[in-house]
């Protein structure tokens, strides 16, 4: 792996892990050094990142990981519900089932595969997961396009919720009945069930921050 593409990783994970929080200066010198990449390709990466969003170029032009606020979370499953209920109608018409049925198997499994993973990642790469089946099923390039560059605020956004287990299984119930509708191709009920799934994420994640946020 390339050493941009590297640092690259690196910071974007760290950043949605939240290990790098709102307003965490990443100086060159002392962030290439502990990336151990040179100054070149963690410029490339912080570029990358700019580009994203995730981080904005600060005083005296030193890269600083974005603030995440009340309003910006709104705005973001704004965009989210717009994009993300057209792409399940699309997958819904366009589904491979055998990717859904695999799919589905795994959300019911639950914590049976942790051994895979940690137990409480397991929620969030079973997401992840239905994510990338929903935008390859539903093979719109720019639609892809538009959620690619969303993904790495929503996994950010995602986080802040992290340690609810209650809303963690029922946003489980709520990714089932998804996958049941992009199975059954059943395009308003795929779309109706991801707008109920956002509103929720939305207001658990609000529920979640203090006020001046």
């Amino acid at each position: 792996m390339r050493a941009s593409e590297s640092a690259y990783q690196l910071l974007r994970d760290e950043i949605i892990q939240w290990k790098l929080e709102p307003g965490t200066p990443l100086g060159e010198v002392e962030t290439s050094q502990r990336l151990g990449v040179s100054r070149t390709p963690l410029r490339e990466a912080l570029s990358r990142l700019i580009a994203e969003g995730l981080v904005r170029t600060g005083p005296g032009r030193t890269a600083v990981v974005t603030s995440l606020s009340r309003r910006d979370i709104v705005e973001l499953f704004e965009l989210r519900e717009a994009l993300e209920t057209q792409a399940a109608r699309l997958a819904a018409r366009r589904r491979d089932a055998t990717v859904f049925e695999a799919l589905r198997e795994d959300f019911v499994g639950g914590d049976q595969d942790g051994d895979r993973a940690p137990a409480e990642e397991r929620p969030y790469d079973l997401a992840d997961a239905l994510d990338v089946a929903i935008d390859e099923a539903a093979a719109s390039v720019y639609l892809q396009g538009a959620l690619r560059d969303l993904r790495g605020h929503l996994a950010r956004v995602r986080r802040s919720a992290h340690s609810n287990a209650d809303r963690l299984s029922r946003a489980t119930s709520e990714h089932i009945l998804i996958v049941d509708a992009i199975l059954a191709q059943d395009e308003a009920l795929a779309a109706s069930a991801t707008a109920v799934h956002l509103h929720n994420s939305l207001a658990n994640v609000l529920a979640s921050l203090p006020e001046d946020t």
